[in-house]
């Protein structure tokens, strides 16, 4: 363990390049797309899965459920762990070790070695969120914010594109020729990545005091709790839509409304990229605000085809675009430690899927499904207070940037210059 007191760091974050990589962002953008399948591909071909290995719907949905507490669980000691590793190198070990735990899930007979593969497979997802981001922001230090929107519309573009495409595709080949084909393009892209990705070299141990350091970084508290919420509230919904869909009754299915939130999504990513170094704070802002009314109006209107269409366009650009802006955020008040931001903010992640889904059921059971919409609009107002409060460190106002920003230079170079006990 590091010293608080003895632990130098550069005036400037860790090395980074100057010019705009869109080959090694396109790379990380294919890390993410194949993570994000990985991850969510079992849901659409649940139940072939679970009749090929001889288990319950219910018990195949583990498939799911250990991935993100795996990821939940071992992202920030993952990250911890593998800080002085050279990134590229790094990348790779994370996209051949998808390779071969998809391999594992394509070839199992048995629901324990799946199961078993995709615990592995969480541990992989939750080093790579933590890193994807940092990495991307080192590739364009003076465009960050557009180099983490680019680097993570691989993750919106699986979501809204890629599970629709590998669901179909698995009831056309079958899912593990399905997994096989995954296999495949994360060995591509691995070898992709070692013409078209720098190598960008690990911290070292002068590296600060780790996890707690970043913890205690003005603005960290403020962005993981404000990201939290509205994880909380976009799967208290998001995990039964289709029951509120069917409940509420418009002229629209659960699969339309699923698809349209898609196509919003992909708006938002460009939203993100474009306002992400500019103007943070007030797109952060302005997409949780929206949030919560899209959620409001699911509560007031929800019978209404035209209130659900265009709720459901503009929720998915709200979705789109905040996990981009947040991790920017994150990535902004401690350029030292960004991975370890990250891995934080993946910790906050998956815990507010997993808190998501458990409160929606308890509110679907005890209150039904028209107060799903009120609860998760709820929770996004809390997250929106709170990133209007953080504007000093969190999401700073455009004045406070260039100040905060001048202090953590000079502080950054008396920590370096310090002696050393």
């Amino acid at each position: 363990m590091t010293s608080d007191t003895h632990s130098p760091r550069s005036a400037n974050p860790p090395s980074t390049t100057a010019s705009w990589s869109l080959g090694g962002l396109l790379v990380l953008a294919g890390s993410a797309f194949v993570t994000i399948l990985t991850e969510a591909l079992p849901a659409g071909l649940l139940p072939a899965m679970s009749a090929d290995l001889g288990v319950s719907e219910a018990r195949a949905g583990l498939l799911i459920t250990v991935y993100a507490l795996a990821a939940a669980l071992t992202a920030i000691p993952m990250t911890a762990w593998t800080l002085i590793l050279p990134r590229r190198t790094l990348l790779l070990a994370l996209l051949l070790g998808f390779a071969a735990t998809n391999v594992v899930t394509a070839m199992s007979t048995g629901f324990a070695l799946t199961l078993a593969a995709r615990v592995v497979s969480g541990v992989f997802a939750g080093l790579l969120w933590a890193m994807v981001p940092a990495y991307a922001a080192r590739l364009a230090p003076q465009r960050s914010g557009k180099a983490i929107a680019t680097a993570l519309a691989g993750m919106t573009v699986g979501l809204s594109l890629g599970i629709p495409a590998g669901t179909a595709l698995g009831g056309l080949i079958g899912w593990r020729a399905t997994f096989g084909l995954l296999t495949v393009l994360a060995v591509a892209l691995a070898a992709t990545a070692l013409w078209h990705l720098p190598q960008l070299p690990g911290e070292t141990a002068n590296r600060g005091s780790g996890l707690m350091r970043t913890v205690r970084t003005p603005g960290i508290p403020a962005i993981n709790i404000a990201s939290l919420l509205m994880v909380l509230g976009f799967y208290v919904l998001y995990t039964y839509i289709a029951p509120f869909v069917e409940q509420a009754g418009p002229a629209v299915g659960t699969g339309a409304v699923l698809f349209l939130f898609g196509l919003g999504s992909m708006g938002g990513v460009w939203i993100a990229g474009a306002t992400a170094d500019r103007r943070l704070r007030a797109a952060t802002i302005g997409l949780l605000a929206l949030a919560a009314v899209c959620l409001a109006v699911f509560g007031a209107v929800g019978h209404s085809t035209v209130a659900v269409v265009l709720g459901a366009v503009f929720w998915g650009v709200t979705h789109g675009g905040i996990p981009t802006l947040t991790q920017t955020a994150g990535v902004k008040a401690a350029p030292f430690d960004a991975d370890t931001a990250n891995s934080l903010w993946v910790t906050g992640w998956n815990i507010g899927m997993a808190g998501g889904s458990l409160l929606g059921g308890a509110v679907l059971d005890g209150a039904g499904t028209r107060a799903l919409p009120w609860t998760a609009s709820a929770l996004l107002a809390a997250s929106v207070l709170t990133a209007v409060l953080a504007r000093r460190d969190g999401f700073p106002s455009p004045g406070r940037i260039h100040s905060r920003d001048c202090d953590r230079v000079q502080q950054g170079s008396a920590v370096a210059a310090a002696p050393k006990g």
